[in-house]
């Protein structure tokens, strides 16, 4: 049941980011720019290359896994490029980005519980997708207007509070 309500929450912000008038609006095609198609493809071979056992249900496991764990850098890409986090963009990638922070306790109670966790590959991944948003969570934390309005300083990449400066 929870897989069913998760491809079709995924459906629908797919839906509102594409197809929604009030949100397709605001998006700026010129903006982005990401080759996404390149992480698609580095995923794919990297699960050919490295993966648990050589099945076609196991590489495709490990190609998920892999593309899971760097699928936010278009959407951080875009916004740094475009200058300015509103708070629905902000709160989603917090919370993208706090589900999988917290993903990692599940796999320590699991290596502490389960005699034989073997799923080295989630949890590196996983690793690799957390630290991807640790630029964004530090600033997010930090910023005085934090559940408000932030803002990227495209001239270094920081990320800034609206109205505030960051040392």
């Amino acid at each position: 049941m929870m897989k069913v309500v998760f491809i079709v929450s995924s459906l629908a912000i797919v839906w509102f980011m594409r197809l929604h008038p009030v949100i397709k609006r605001s998006y700026d095609k010129e903006l982005d720019t990401f080759r996404y198609y390149l992480l698609v493809l580095g995923s794919f071979v990297l699960a050919l290359l490295i993966h648990e056992k050589f099945t076609v249900q196991e590489v495709f496991w490990a190609f998920s896994i892999y593309l899971e764990a760097v699928a936010i850098l278009p959407q951080l890409f875009l916004l740094q490029r475009s200058g300015n986090v509103d708070n629905l963009a902000a709160q989603y990638v917090f919370f993208l980005g706090a589900y999988r922070a917290f993903y990692i306790f599940n796999w320590i109670y699991r290596y502490f519980t389960e005699p034989y966790f073997t799923r080295w590959i989630a949890c590196v991944s996983g690793l690799v997708q957390t630290a991807l948003y640790a630029d964004f969570f530090y600033y997010y934390f930090i910023s005085p207007m934090m559940p408000f309005l932030l803002a990227v300083d495209t001239d270094d990449f920081r990320w800034s509070c609206i109205g505030s400066s960051f040392p």
